[in-house]
């Protein structure tokens, strides 16, 4: 019987599974570089462990994180620089957007073409942070705001795009 393959089911479930995790690890260990710099490589530094202890639940293989450390040290790594963008959303929701990048000037035109895009846009810094309380695993909407099944609709769609973005980091939302 031909087109009845088991594995070529198995291929495919395999195969999206494993972007999936090539993304979180690219990202963890993006922010590993980046925190391996400020520590200078000490990986008892407090920043640094947490960072790489949240990698570990994650299963990031241990070469990875150990390569990601290394890579802090090199003078490539200075290039590194965290960006945060705030933007308005479907329905007024305010959207703040945390990033790594090695060029702002690209990775802020491709935030600002996916929000366009969508029917967002970038806000003026301050704009949108005041309706988020910063903690320690990250921002919280200050009063969550409740959107209509189509502006809910959208903003899902915007918040997909920016998870697939290789400099993004975290979004956060003040929608419910």
């Amino acid at each position: 019987m031909s087109g009845h393959s088991k594995w070529s089911k198995i291929k495919r479930q395999k195969e999206v599974v494993d972007a999936k995790k090539g993304m979180v690890f690219g990202k963890f260990s993006r922010l590993i570089t980046l925190e391996s710099k400020r520590a200078r490589g000490d990986v008892g530094a407090p920043g640094l462990r947490k960072i790489i202890e949240r990698a570990r639940a994650a299963n990031m293989p241990t070469g990875n994180i150990e390569r990601a450390v290394k890579k802090g040290l090199e003078k490539e790594a200075a290039s590194l620089e965290e960006v945060l963008y705030e933007a308005y959303g479907p329905g007024g929701s305010a959207i703040l957007i945390e990033g790594l990048t090695d060029n702002k000037n690209r990775t802020s035109a491709e935030i600002k073409h996916l929000l366009s895009k969508n029917g967002a846009s970038i806000a003026p810094p301050g704009a949108a942070s005041w309706a988020f309380e910063k903690k320690d695993e990250g921002w919280t909407p200050k009063t969550p705001i409740t959107l209509s099944p189509n502006d809910a609709e959208k903003l899902h769609a915007i918040l997909a795009g920016l998870e697939e973005s290789d400099d993004v980091q975290a979004v956060y939302s003040s929608a419910e």
